[in-house]
């Protein structure tokens, strides 16, 4: 019972979910794309470019609670990825021998797609640490530039 109160606690009530899910199909979209075309080597662009326009987005459209929203961007990110490099496992280890051999030096060496499920969550809440602190300070830049105008 007190995490449906938790859950549903009047505070939260006022997050802009409609935002953090659309910004979430950007973890949709490279959880496709990182299986079959983006390059390990070059994901973390892409993924630096997605952090600074979803930054930006959350400082305009939200009215607070900035970091906490790029936090749950990212956790949603997170299921996206995961799902899909579950789903499409064969073809990402394939297109990622980086990603196979790493997998197979990890706990679980035998049961690798069980070290993504566990993994994946970890990733995206350590992604949502950063996305978080993008978004507060971008609220901080843009909240101020328009109280200026």
């Amino acid at each position: 019972m007190t995490l449906l109160l938790t859950i549903v606690h009047p505070k939260t009530l006022f997050m802009n979910w409609k935002l953090i899910f659309q910004l979430s199909l950007f973890g949709l979209a490279m959880g496709i794309t990182t299986v079959y075309w983006i390059p390990s080597s070059l994901e973390p662009f892409f993924w630096l470019a997605i952090f600074i326009v979803c930054a930006y987005l959350i400082a305009r459209n939200c009215t607070g609670k900035f970091f906490l929203h790029g936090l749950l961007v990212s956790l949603v990110n997170s299921v996206w990825i995961t799902a899909f490099h579950l789903l499409l496992y064969k073809s990402y280890i394939t297109n990622h021998p980086k990603e196979a051999e790493m997998l197979s030096t990890m706990p679980m060496p035998t049961h690798p797609r069980m070290m993504m499920l566990f993994t994946g969550p970890v990733v995206g809440f350590i992604s949502g640490l950063i996305l978080g602190l993008f978004a507060f300070i971008a609220s901080k830049i843009w909240k101020s530039s328009l109280i200026a105008q």
